[in-house]
């Protein structure tokens, strides 16, 4: 081509399209009719994996774990992470592509339910509580539209061999959360297959679509450049396939940049010496709280504040402690994780935010565990609105630890990709208000003393600063960072010559 572009031809979705189509019509009319053999098929499939699983809790547990990946929470977080990244990095019409091919799929999923109206299967032993209609099954559609719109607007970025793995993994994400549906006994067979030749058409419909918008202009308005390269340099990905976006803006970082930890060892002998000293600070405080009022008790203070929360508790107070708790738990935490990390790096286009995070985040639990099995100390002598706490794990929090570490990584984060002054102080202020909302609540639950939520801070505080000096770019990596983050600003401060 003459102008560098390489947005392929329509091929791959057209020949898609047809096959799909015909597919899902066929079945379609065969399910509406009650073919007597499809009908048997479905019922023999529905009984025969209901009965291989229904005395396994664990397969079970396992099914309903992987069939989540298939659930609309899962689905939105992806959906809606991949299309702030695209905006972050400007890529405007392939965010709109992502966000159409999502909302048409629910869309077409209530459609279709409501037009077929097909009821669920009737199993010996139900394993899940279904709600809505069979036919298709919306997991399965939404599952396989989703995850391949995302596959399909990040392959530019790719190179062969991540291609193919990041194909591989849909598929196997696709077919197992398909295989769950039915194992649970909450879809038939054709339902299955109909939700995946649905969305196959949806996904080919949408891509040959916008397969023919203008690259630089959107509703007759000229889309932003992205830095590195533009709308316009070539992509590593063969014409037939119908992707859209450029390479640079894609990427997560560029090709060339400077390591993260450009002395790894040394990097990690520091981390172990804090470690340790750590651990050290811990577990003689904790000793020396364990036992520090009379009768070899908690302090009188301590025991106080805890007594007269729970004295305090109200039906509403209780159900606002509910969700504090999620959000300090390991479910809030690792969803807050999987939305920071990537937009993280989509703003700074550095691997930086995410060694960061995981640096701490996985100290903090380690000395968190270890410091638990040494002090042993026995939870406060109050009602807990959690009756699964474990006995002698209170000191220290770990919701407040894991809270403390979270948000003070982001607040570093936003510190290094913006100078602005108003993203800075929100980032501490959150910081500060999020970690004592969460240690308010595991007060007023009954769940640890203050002296440990005071531990929690003399934990994540220390860790979660050598965490940030490890990880701080020399001076020519931040130059770089710099550069690729902001690049006018770095072409305005860059002298003439």
């Amino acid at each position: 081509m003459p102008d560098g572009r390489t947005m392929p031809r329509p091929a791959t979705g057209s020949a898609l399209l047809l096959p799909a189509t015909v597919g899902f019509v066929l079945l379609l009319f065969l399910v509406r009719g009650a073919w007597g053999p499809l009908r048997r098929l479905d019922e023999a499939v529905a009984d025969g994996l209901n009965d291989a699983v229904a005395d396994h809790g664990v397969v079970v547990e396992a099914l309903r774990v992987v069939t989540a990946l298939g659930g609309s929470p899962a689905l939105a977080w992806v959906i809606c992470v991949g299309v702030v990244w695209l905006l972050l990095r400007r890529q405007v019409r392939a965010a709109l592509y992502v966000v159409v091919a999502a909302v048409g799929a629910w869309i077409l999923i209530s459609v279709v339910k409501t037009l077929v109206g097909r009821l669920r299967p009737v199993v010996d032993e139900p394993l899940v509580t279904p709600s809505g209609l069979s036919f298709p099954s919306g997991h399965a559609l939404s599952s396989l539209v989703s995850y391949g719109v995302l596959l399909l607007v990040f392959l530019p970025a790719m190179n062969r061999t991540a291609r193919r793995f990041a194909a591989v993994v849909a598929v196997v994400i696709v077919v197992l959360v398909g295989f769950t549906r039915m194992a649970l006994g909450v879809h038939y067979l054709s339902d299955v297959v109909a939700g995946w030749l649905l969305g196959a058409v949806w996904l080919a419909v949408t891509a040959v679509a916008f397969r023919h918008w203008p690259q630089d202009r959107l509703l007759g308005h000229p889309l932003p450049r992205v830095a590195q390269g533009g709308g316009t340099e070539r992509s590593r990905v063969p014409s037939g396939l119908p992707v859209l976006g450029s390479a640079a803006g894609l990427r997560p970082v560029p090709e060339r940049h400077h390591p993260v930890l450009p002395r790894p060892l040394v990097a990690a002998a520091a981390l172990g010496v804090v470690w340790l000293l750590t651990l050290g600070a811990l577990y003689g405080l904790g000793l020396l709280v364990k036992d520090a009022g009379p009768g070899s008790g908690p302090a009188s203070w301590d025991r106080s504040v805890v007594h007269q929360l729970a004295g305090a508790r109200t039906p509403r107070l209780d159900d606002s402690a509910t969700g504090l708790q999620i959000l300090g738990g390991t479910l809030g935490i690792t969803a807050a994780v999987a939305v920071v990390g990537p937009l993280a790096v989509a703003v700074t286009r550095s691997w930086r935010p995410l060694a960061l995070l995981a640096l701490a985040l996985v100290g903090q639990v380690t000395l968190f565990l270890v410091t638990v099995a040494l002090v042993a100390r026995d939870r406060p002598d109050v009602p807990h609105l959690n009756s699964d706490l474990p006995p002698t794990a209170s000191f220290p929090s770990g919701h407040v630890t894991a809270t403390l570490a979270l948000t003070a990584c982001t607040a570093i984060i936003v510190f290094r990709a913006t100078g602005h002054t108003g993203w800075r102080v929100t980032s501490v202020v959150l910081a500060a208000v999020i970690t004592t909302a969460v240690a308010v609540e595991r007060l007023y639950a009954g769940a640890h003393y203050p002296s440990d939520v005071l531990a929690s801070l003399v934990l994540a505080g220390p860790w979660t600063a050598a965490c940030w000096w490890i990880t701080r770019p020399v001076p020519q990596a931040r130059a770089e960072e710099q550069a690729t983050t902001h690049p006018a600003e770095h072409r305005r401060a860059a002298p003439r010559r």
